[in-house]
């Protein structure tokens, strides 16, 4: 069974920095696109950094020079690092696959359990 399992969220200050991790199986890992997404409380879930097939990467304009997508393919495990958090960063940020090229709202094949991230002021 395909799995994505995230780990690495918690509770932190505005400023700080935080690495959420994805490990996924191998047959997902070798999916062509994967993603981080988020969502918080009585906001439709937003798609935050996505990696493709090709590894091109693309960020949300609210992340953009704050995140950064990267895949370790050795231990198929994908990263999101997030530095100068801000307290609208709170969410629950899910990992997701897909079996295109590149991943969107709308062509997730894989999600995860999701993990909370809270950003205190």
């Amino acid at each position: 069974q395909e799995k994505l399992i995230e780990s690495g969220g918690g509770l932190v200050h505005a400023g700080d920095s935080l690495t959420l991790s994805c490990a996924a199986s191998l047959r997902l890992f070798s999916a062509r696109g994967m993603g981080w997404f988020r969502q918080a409380p009585g906001i439709e879930r937003e798609l935050v950094a996505r990696i493709s097939g090709l590894d091109t990467i693309d960020y949300a304009d609210s992340v953009k020079g704050r995140f950064t997508i990267s895949k370790d393919m050795a231990n198929s495990t994908l990263y999101l690092q997030m530095d100068n958090l801000k307290v609208e960063d709170t969410a629950v940020y899910y990992c997701a696959a897909t079996r295109r090229v590149g991943i969107t709202s709308e062509n997730v094949d894989y999600w995860g359990q999701g993990t909370q991230v809270t950003v205190s002021s």
